[in-house]
């Protein structure tokens, strides 16, 4: 069965020009021009991943994303704009999006980042079949096939990339990771060299699990190196 993709944005000529070449590419495809009629396809029928315009009528892109979080709408995302803010991008990866590509660009450049997306998802769920037993540590558990966390027997809400750090940390629990080891890791991709967006994560979940995140008993900083989660004790 041929992937599925979604491609959302207002301006006609894009969305043409995107399907012809997505397609071409041996995709199946769907359109919408709003974020309203994006999140009802997504509501009422299946994709592998969604193009999504930042700057959409109605609903907006970054506003997509947040209902899709709280849908529990796991498509993968690549993110367009005609911006280039970093809040924008951070925000964007935050809610969930699995890259960001910023107007004008290519369709090439479109279809490699959408291969590259999709290789990433399918081996993500092949690692969580293989991977799907329970990961405990402290009072944290972690259930990878279930994509479920729970902390003292309270369950966790996570993006989908705050998950995913979470767990590559908790895989390689005593190990230290290197910002860029785990930006690679998780985001696959180097994001222009910043790896602000890992701190950021890492402070987010902090505030999931750490009982003082002035102290953080499971993921610490190893100064100048990077972040190891560890056992409490």
């Amino acid at each position: 069965m041929k992937p599925r993709i979604l491609i959302v944005d207002d301006e006609e000529s894009i969305v043409t020009l995107l399907n012809y070449h997505i397609e071409q590419a041996g995709y199946d495809t769907a359109a919408a021009y709003d974020g309203e009629t994006a999140l009802q396809l997504l509501d009422e029928e299946s994709f592998d991943l969604v193009v999504l315009d930042l700057m959409l009528p109605k609903v907006d892109g970054i506003e997509v994303c947040n209902q899709m979080k709280q849908k529990k709408i796991d498509t993968a995302i690549l993110m367009l704009t005609a911006r280039d803010e970093e809040f924008d991008k951070v925000l964007g990866l935050e809610l969930g999006a699995d890259d960001y590509l910023t107007k004008p660009f290519s369709p090439r450049e479109v279809l490699a980042r959408i291969k590259a997306i999709l290789r990433r998802t399918a081996k993500k769920a092949n690692d969580e079949n293989e991977n799907a037993g329970l990961i405990k540590i402290g009072n944290l558990e972690i259930y990878p096939d279930q994509y479920e966390a729970y902390f003292q027997g309270e369950e966790l809400e996570f993006t989908p990339k705050e998950f995913e750090l979470l767990l590559y940390l908790a895989r390689h629990k005593g190990k230290v990771l290197s910002r860029d080891q785990l930006l690679s890791a998780v985001w696959n991709y180097d994001f222009v060299g910043d790896t602000r967006i890992v701190d950021v994560h890492i402070s987010h979940l902090r505030e999931k699990i750490e009982p003082d995140t002035k102290k953080p008993i499971y993921i610490k900083t190893i100064r100048g190196l990077g972040y190891k989660m560890e056992e409490p004790k």
